[in-house]
């Protein structure tokens, strides 16, 4: 886009848009003019279209080079005074204003959906922040959901930061909790981890991923015959050795086979007798690795690598696509520490946090797998994912057997 504004000083007038696109739709402030031209009136100065009369070269000399020194300042902006304009700050000291700005709040309240391990987040935070007090709530994440959307309610504005699953953060964006924000550590990320807001901000982005595929006993099924596709799973010799969980995680696996392969596909899965159980997945692991399950499509992968390590037989393979259950770092509206949450934030989605993430057996966004990776709730509201989930329990109570 080119800029509509040109100056005319005196005699003299010459385009802005000479000097680049950045100069687009610039007003002058007749302050500045007076630094570049101190013996004019700021009555000389008006704007027209670009494009009119003929440029002068001294003035034009002289201008390129003022605008060429204050123009860093005038990109920038003045500093961030409120919630909006502090999330949305993408100046070079960003990280030295929320540094700052969370060492004298003194505290940040991080809500969490994540399960042990995020003690290790806030331990390895506290000790690069020691000034900064952390408070957190950790539930699973529909408790935690509820929590939110109950302190919104009432106007208790409690929570600065948050990490969950998409399903609990659609909910909480359509109710207005969440606050877009703006981060550098958001350029690493491919655009499908990040769930847009406007311009640079996002609600939320991916900061961890757990992977379901086919975990099996390997005392059971040996490598040769292990199932490497939806397909796979329908072969003769799978026949009452498959089993899943009840649960959305294992619904969301159904809806990914239902999508790639069709109501066909689903009626003759039924024929080979999978056996639905009411567990947990750490629960439904321990009757794979006890052989009472030969293997299933339902398995989580973090899991697997973590019980292998420790000498049980199982492994983990992918299938055609693999359903990422993700997590995803928000900040909250209202946030009454929003520096500090931005600070957490931030480490949560940068390097160090990502690099705890990994330990845990995590996968992370922008890193590359030799698999597809699935988001059966992506471009969804709360409303259709709900819907498409109790679509896809039902589907799997009626092709299993208890």
């Amino acid at each position: 886009m080119t800029s509509n504004f040109s100056v005319r000083h005196n005699a003299c007038l010459w385009p802005l848009s000479t000097y680049g696109t950045a100069f687009s739709n610039l007003e002058i402030d007749t302050n500045v003019w007076s630094v570049i031209f101190p013996d004019k009136n700021a009555s000389d100065i008006e704007t027209r279209s670009a494009g009119e009369g003929a440029r002068c070269g001294s003035c034009s000399l002289t201008f390129l080079v003022v605008l060429t020194m204050a123009w860093p300042a005038w990109a920038q902006g003045t500093k961030p005074k409120t919630l909006d304009e502090l999330v949305s700050y993408t100046g070079p000291d960003r990280q030295k204003i929320i540094t700052e700005g969370a060492k004298a709040e003194g505290k940040v309240v991080w809500y969490t959906s994540l399960s042990g391990n995020y003690r290790e987040i806030v331990d390895a935070f506290k000790k690069k922040y020691p000034e900064i007090q952390v408070e957190v709530y950790r539930a699973g994440s529909s408790d935690v959901t509820e929590r939110l959307l109950n302190e919104g309610r009432a106007g208790r504005y409690l929570a600065d930061a948050m990490e969950t699953t998409p399903g609990s953060l659609m909910l909480l964006r359509e109710n207005g909790i969440l606050k877009p924000y703006a981060s550098p550590e958001l350029a690493k990320y491919p655009e499908e981890a990040k769930t847009k807001a406007d311009g640079s901000r996002v609600y939320w982005v991916t900061d961890r991923e757990a992977y379901l595929g086919f975990g099996y006993n390997t005392r059971m099924i040996s490598s040769t015959q292990v199932p490497k596709t939806f397909q796979d799973l329908l072969r003769p010799d799978l026949k009452g050795k498959l089993a899943v969980t009840t649960g959305s995680s294992s619904a969301r696996v159904i809806g990914s086979m239902l999508k790639y392969k069709g109501d066909g596909f689903m009626k003759k899965l039924k024929d080979q007798e999978v056996r639905l159980f009411k567990l947990a997945s750490l629960g439904f692991l321990n009757l794979l690795i006890a052989g009472e399950i030969a293997g299933s499509p339902t398995v989580f992968r973090n899991q697997v690598v973590v019980m292998k390590e420790k000498g049980a037989p199982i492994d983990w393979v992918p299938l055609d696509v693999v359903v990422a259950n993700a997590g995803g770092s928000a900040i909250i509206a209202n946030a009454p520490h929003p520096h500090a949450a931005l600070l957490l934030t931030d480490f949560v989605i940068g390097a160090e946090g990502q690099k705890l993430m990994e330990q845990f057996r995590y996968g992370v966004a922008w890193k590359e797998y030799p698999f597809k990776r699935e988001y059966p709730e992506r471009g969804m509201t709360t409303a259709q994912y709900q819907d498409a989930e109790e679509k896809w329990s039902q589907l799997l109570r009626s092709i299993t057997q208890r």
